[in-house]
């Protein structure tokens, strides 16, 4: 299970690259974990980046390990990711859970906003939205997109465990394939804030061929950016819990949303989203049109030539499973061609039973 990217074939390519200290140890300011706020990198820790250009990666994972062991929360934070990733140390989400908790509690930002996102989706861990919330207002104060998470989430109707107090009411579009479109599931702010949070990570839509290297998948040529579960934060999550609550589903059902953009001419070839060789069967998928300023580009049922474009914040739901968890060969779908202007949709897996870790 693809603890940090969501999908098996992200999980694998992490696996494949060579891990370096040098790339976690962020240097952008707007992403650093090295803020202003924080002293002066431990000189063990940067000898240990240093050790990792060099291509010394156990050595440089020692050296963090032994500074993590003394609390330091830049430390902490990189063996965090370390742990949570995979890769140069095994790869154990609990205990990369627990290590941003200790950075939270030495005064580390970014690790801080990582473990208060944990808190709120529940993954790798228990879930409490209220201590999540309060954590939230705290960071609101020194941050400005945590502000702004804040405010959106102000603005939502939800009760005091973070589930929607109301969801739009249902259309039923067809019954075989069974299909549903729930009007403005999502308002506009928060569509434009997927997009916003999407953004930095879109990459070309990747499969492996038959020898095992990366290539561009001939099915969906559109760009995909996924919002993993380090990355959900309780914007996202509260969101996917509403996607949960019009499902019928646990929020923890779900894969990890991922955010689709598609250009004039690119498209999601006819194709099934039922994951056939699976014990935790996809059983449903969750669409939701984050614009609706484009050409072309509806949702197409092939068998029955049902075609569908959703308006901003609208979802469009349909079950992949018959009752008997066979496959159900009128859920094959496609995205047909954008001609104009971009498309861009969140996607949303849904599994049988619990998914996340």
């Amino acid at each position: 299970m693809a603890y940090g990217a969501g999908s098996a074939a992200r999980t694998l390519k992490l696996k494949r690259i060579r891990f370096e200290v040098t790339r976690l140890a962020l240097a952008a300011p707007s992403n650093s974990w090295h803020s202003a706020t924080m002293p002066a990198r431990h000189p063990m820790l940067q000898q240990a980046i240093s050790l990792s250009a060099a291509g010394r990666n156990p050595e440089a994972v020692l050296i963090i390990s032994r500074l993590a062991a003394q609390d330091e929360p830049e430390a902490l934070a990189l063996l965090a990711e370390m742990k949570w990733r995979g890769g140069m140390v095994p790869q154990d989400p609990v205990q990369g859970r627990e290590l941003y908790r200790r950075a939270s509690e030495g005064g580390h930002q970014a690790a801080a906003h990582s473990y208060t996102n944990l808190l709120a989706n529940g993954v790798a861990g228990h879930r409490d939205w209220p201590q999540a919330m309060d954590r939230l207002r705290v960071e609101a104060r020194k941050d400005q997109r945590r502000r702004q998470m804040l405010a959106i989430l102000e603005r939502m109707r939800m009760d005091d465990d973070g589930d929607p107090a109301c969801v739009p009411d249902v259309e039923p579009l067809s019954e075989s394939p069974h299909v549903r479109l729930f009007e403005r599931l999502f308002t506009a702010t928060e569509c434009d804030y997927l997009k916003q949070v999407a953004q930095p990570g879109y990459q070309p839509s990747t499969v492996f061929d038959a020898n095992r290297r990366l290539v561009r998948d001939p099915i969906r040529t559109s760009d995909s950016s996924t919002i993993h579960w380090l990355m959900e934060d309780p914007v996202v999550h509260a969101l996917n819990r509403r996607l949960a609550a019009v499902t019928g589903t646990m929020a923890d059902q779900g894969e990890a949303m991922q955010i689709l953009r598609y250009r004039p001419g690119q498209q999601y070839r006819s194709h099934f989203d039922f994951a056939q060789s699976s014990d935790n069967q996809r059983c449903q998928t969750a669409l939701v049109y984050l614009n609706h300023d484009y050409r072309g580009g509806e949702t197409c049922f092939v068998r029955t030539g049902l075609k569908v474009k959703g308006r901003k914040g609208d979802a469009l739901v349909f079950r992949s499973a018959l009752s008997d968890r066979s496959l159900d060969p009128m859920s094959e779908h496609a995205g047909l061609p954008v001609t104009s202007g971009t498309k861009v949709i969140a996607s949303r897996w849904i599994r049988e039973r619990r998914w996340q870790p």
